[in-house]
């Protein structure tokens, strides 16, 4: 059998990272890449080893080399991209998050399952192998609360895709997405969620503090913010044992393992095992096992993230 076709939908910083780690991956390789500008896209898909480049994601979709397209497109487009690319029967992997409105993210879905075609929000958080430890470690006892930030200073420039609410801009979308979404996988969906915050220049939103409440008493603490520079750490704590995951939380290098009675313990990620890897190795896992969802991130709860996300920015008045 041939190597897995993939086509990169976009020429920035992920979609390099990403496609990298695609072309390094045995069984893999990167078939063409697709943007807006045909230059760019004929200069990435050089350095990635593609043997095509197309001018527009259409031409990209179309094209029979690839198997799967990974959208890395700012989110306002992912459905437009992935829409094309369902059409062609091209299973996608699309950034995170899946779209930039809950709307567009059930319309992505409805047609993913329609067609009978795989879809896959990349969230490269879900797939690291320390992240998913803290699923299976017994020793916790009964989780009681998640504290997680991710904030930095990003100066406002008006077209600036974190700023511009035409292009998807805010908080939450961008950085919000990982804190809650640690939440979201230790402790299932929320029964209240208290919000404050600030709105930028353009509306959008620049800083939000989230206090969630789950049944059975457990809570989640969560900052993020484009205004000021959080600690970009994560601490899970049970009735048993904590844990205390180093910055940056969401692509965790290390995790240290303590509680009263047990010796404190040092989880260290191995290199080869990041959450980008093992991203791309689900959808080839799942490829050839004739799924057309992630039982890791499930579209489910892709959606789930998107209706409290949407929720969020609509209380606190954000375009």
């Amino acid at each position: 059998m041939r190597d897995l076709g993939w086509g990169i939908a976009a020429t920035g910083g992920i979609a390099r990272t990403v496609g990298a780690v695609i072309a390094a991956e045995p069984g893999m390789r990167v078939a063409a890449v697709g943007s807006r500008d045909q230059g760019r896209a004929a200069e990435l898909a050089a350095t990635l080893g593609a043997e095509s480049a197309y001018g527009s994601y259409a031409q990209l979709c179309q094209d029979p080399a690839v198997d799967v397209v990974y959208v890395a497109t700012p989110h306002a487009q992912h459905l437009e991209v992935a829409e094309a690319a369902i059409a062609a029967g091209k299973a996608v992997l699309c950034e995170k998050p899946l779209t930039a409105s809950l709307a567009d993210a059930e319309r992505m879905v409805d047609l993913a399952r329609q067609a009978g075609v795989f879809l896959m929000e990349a969230m490269w958080m879900r797939f690291n192998p320390l992240i998913r430890g803290l699923l299976t470690e017994e020793r916790f006892g009964a989780l009681r609360s998640v504290q997680a930030s991710f904030g930095f200073v990003m100066p406002y420039e008006e077209r600036h895709r974190l700023w511009d609410p035409a292009l998807g801009g805010g908080v939450l979308l961008d950085l919000g997405i990982y804190p809650f979404g640690l939440a979201q996988l230790l402790l299932g969906e929320p029964a209240e969620t208290h919000l404050t915050g600030s709105l930028g220049p353009s509306g959008v939103d620049a800083e939000v503090g989230a206090l969630l409440t789950y049944e059975g008493g457990a809570r989640a603490l969560l900052d993020t913010s484009l205004l000021s520079p959080l600690a970009n750490t994560a601490t899970v704590v049970g009735t048993e044992l904590r844990a205390d995951i180093a910055a940056p939380f969401w692509a965790p290098q290390r995790i240290l393992l303590s509680g009263p009675g047990v010796e404190p313990e040092e989880l260290v990620l191995d290199p080869a095992m990041n959450g980008y890897a093992e991203e791309v190795r689900e959808v080839r896992l799942a490829l050839a096992e004739g799924r057309t969802e992630s039982a890791i991130m499930p579209l489910e709860e892709s959606l789930a993230m998107m209706r409290m996300l949407e929720d969020a920015r609509i209380r606190l008045g954000a375009r």
